[in-house]
């Protein structure tokens, strides 16, 4: 069995996994890893903002798919998915249990489910953009809604980035782009254990990780890591890397856009906008057993869960 820990940013998902997995390997006499599913933790030097687990606080546990990828490099979810089923199998080939945690919802489903990721091409994509450029996104999901009405529903008409890409999968792979995707089917046996809170008490969990962040040396971080041209001193960060929330923010400071007050004000912004979109994403899959993330007695509840 897979065991995965989801939901918002700032309910304690990688505390408890640590938790879990101490007790799950006292209990069994087995060991257990844990697998990231966060899109920015897999990064070497995005430490503090990612909120990653620093390795001396990993109490021993084999941590995979964090540090794994040069900040400039740009990551795709099938690039992970391949990495992190590998990880899964090598775990499960030593007699260990594997814990995944994570917020990123599309990175969990690529993980657990029956996902498959259609390749990409340049020549395709870039007609595509043109008609858009030339015609407007409406034409192009007008489009879209003629060859498959099931995906136009899901897309919906104002998100021209995916209407594109559906229309470059049809175009690649002769099918129909809802058939490409993920279904609610475990690539093998799972239980998912979602955290989650009061929002208010979410929101003051939020500015304390802002607060703290920022004590930590957020700012030194991302600066040390952007390019000349980025306001930093260092390699650069990609497009991927450069979206991540509480450094999207900071680089605008460093360029002298903005106030420390205002990129700090907005991280805690977004990271709230971004909580609310996960519990979003996550609040769809009805295969999730929700806990309090502050019950007491929180790794108990989700121990009689995996029994």
């Amino acid at each position: 069995m897979i065991i995965a820990v989801v939901g918002p940013t700032a309910t304690g998902k990688s505390d408890c996994a640590l938790d879990l997995a101490e007790r799950l390997a006292t209990e069994h006499g087995t060991p257990v890893e844990i697998v990231s599913a966060d899109a920015y933790q897999q990064y070497i030097g995005m430490d503090i903002g990612t909120a990653k687990v620093p390795v001396s606080e990993r109490r021993g546990i084999p941590h995979h798919q964090y540090d794994v990828l040069s900040p400039w490099e740009d990551s795709t979810v099938a690039d992970y998915q391949l990495r992190a089923r590998q990880d899964i199998a090598a775990i499960q080939a030593r007699g260990g249990i594997p814990i995944v945690v994570g917020g990123s919802g599309l990175y969990v489903r690529a993980l657990l489910d029956v996902i498959n990721f259609p390749g990409r091409s340049e020549s395709v994509r870039a007609a595509l953009e043109e008609r858009a450029e030339r015609e407007g996104s409406r034409s192009l999901f007008d489009e879209l809604e003629r060859r498959d009405i099931a995906a136009a529903t899901t897309i919906g008409p104002h998100n021209t980035r995916r209407i594109i890409r559906a229309l470059e999968v049809m175009e690649i792979t002769g099918q129909p782009y809802s058939a490409n995707l993920p279904r609610e089917e475990y690539v093998q046996p799972a239980v998912q254990i979602g955290l989650r809170c009061q929002r208010d008490v979410l929101v003051d969990r939020v500015e304390q990780r802002v607060r703290l962040m920022d004590e930590a040396g957020l700012f030194d971080e991302v600066a040390g890591l952007a390019s000349p041209e980025q306001g930093g001193t260092g390699p650069g960060l990609g497009v991927t890397a450069s979206r991540a929330v509480g450094y999207a923010e900071v680089l605008p400071y460093l360029r002298g856009e903005c106030t420390r007050a205002e990129a700090l004000e907005a991280i805690a912004v977004n990271t709230r906008q971004l909580a609310r979109r996960q519990m979003t994403w996550f609040r769809r899959d009805q295969r999730i057993t929700w806990l309090d993330a502050l019950a007491p007695d929180l790794v108990e509840q989700a121990l009689e869960r995996i029994r």
